[in-house]
């Protein structure tokens, strides 16, 4: 075991240390530090990322951001000034954090702090950060079948692409919000609907007359909300007297062609004729 007595020395103290603990002293090396690592932040809106020094000698450090996108790097802070994607758009702040004005979507990626102290012995640290920035869903794209048949089975869809991260979905019918699971809500238990929250699709298995009205979905993540404007869906009873009507003018109509070439047979007009014979 290493001890000062051995030495004397403080640089031998130190070695003693490293070898001892495989660290170098905090008072002989840049060290570094962030209060998060994996930061959110809503888009246009400001995120600061946080480089802490926690130690130093060097009395001016070279300070050096990145960002990593797709595993290529490129400067958004160099040579004491703000570059790239950032440009007028951020700033440096002491020690060496960087604050990000209005954060948008295209700023999600990961970015090295760089910090140089050419009088240190541990002359050089580095801290990855890593930035996800939220985006609130747009409207919705909500598909409502007009009219359907008591009995039938049909499906309602909805859709947001822009959100991130992934919107869940939830369908509400006349204002009221439907319960994901309809044996949960007195209510609704007679109910045959499933709704999957993260494709937005509202099944029906067998429509009733009670769920004939208006019907909304809403997108939602941690960055906000937007909902379908109101679509109104109509259910009927299955119309027997009606089909029975179709069906019997149908048999009608058959009946009347059939007779027609019957008729026309009998008249002989379908029979050939010779060249001279008149038409």
């Amino acid at each position: 075991k290493c001890s000062r007595v051995q030495s004397g020395l403080l640089s031998v103290y130190c070695l003693c240390f490293f070898f001892s603990t495989g660290h170098i002293p905090s008072s002989l090396g840049v060290i570094l530090r962030t209060t998060d690592k994996i930061v959110w932040a809503n888009e246009f809106e400001p995120i600061e990322l946080t480089c802490l020094i926690e130690s130093i000698s060097t009395n001016n450090p070279r300070i050096e951001w990145k960002k990593i996108k797709n595993g290529v790097p490129s400067y958004v802070y160099f040579q004491n000034k703000i570059a790239g994607d950032l440009e007028s758009r951020a700033q440096l702040r002491e020690p060496a954090n960087i604050l990000i004005f209005n954060a948008t979507r295209s700023d999600t990626a990961e970015y090295r702090c760089e910090v140089a102290a050419i009088d240190d012995q541990r002359d050089f640290d580095e801290i990855l950060i890593s930035l996800a920035v939220r985006v609130k869903p747009v409207v919705p794209r909500c598909s409502v079948p007009e009219a359907v048949t008591v009995g039938t089975s049909t499906e309602l869809r909805c859709l947001e692409n822009e959100g991130f991260p992934a919107p869940q979905y939830r369908w509400f019918h006349n204002n009221e919000e439907l319960p994901q699971d309809p044996k949960n809500s007195a209510k609704f238990a007679n109910s045959s609907y499933s709704i999957n929250p993260d494709t937005g699709g509202l099944k029906f298995r067998r429509v009733r007359k009670e769920d004939a009205g208006e019907y909304y979905c809403q997108a939602k993540n941690d960055a906000g909300h937007a909902q379908c404007p109101t679509q109104i869906m109509e259910v009927y009873d299955v119309d027997i007297l009606g089909i029975f009507l179709k069906v019997f003018g149908a048999v009608v109509a058959f009946l009347c062609l059939a007779v027609s070439i019957c008729h026309s047979f009998r008249r002989g007009c379908f029979h050939k004729k010779g060249h001279n014979e008149n038409k």
